[in-house]
């Protein structure tokens, strides 16, 4: 994943300053980080349902070795 350095993050924030303007830079500064926030927790969510079936599957495929040793 690339890096970012401060001189590329100055030339962004001066291009934001310039393309949205000074008035209305906090408020799509607030949009994007609550949508970052978002996607974060639906990625974390979905992360969460995997661990679960991955879990639930080997707690199933262990019960099935059970069962055929018995």
């Amino acid at each position: 994943m690339p890096q970012i350095g401060w001189s590329e993050l100055l030339v962004i924030i001066v291009l934001a300053v310039l393309i949205i303007g000074p008035k209305d830079l906090p408020v799509v500064v607030k949009k994007i980080t609550s949508s970052i926030k978002k996607i974060k927790s639906y990625v974390s969510n979905i992360q969460e349902d995997i661990e679960n079936s991955v879990d639930l599957e080997t707690e199933i495929e262990k019960d099935k070795k059970n069962k055929n040793k018995s």
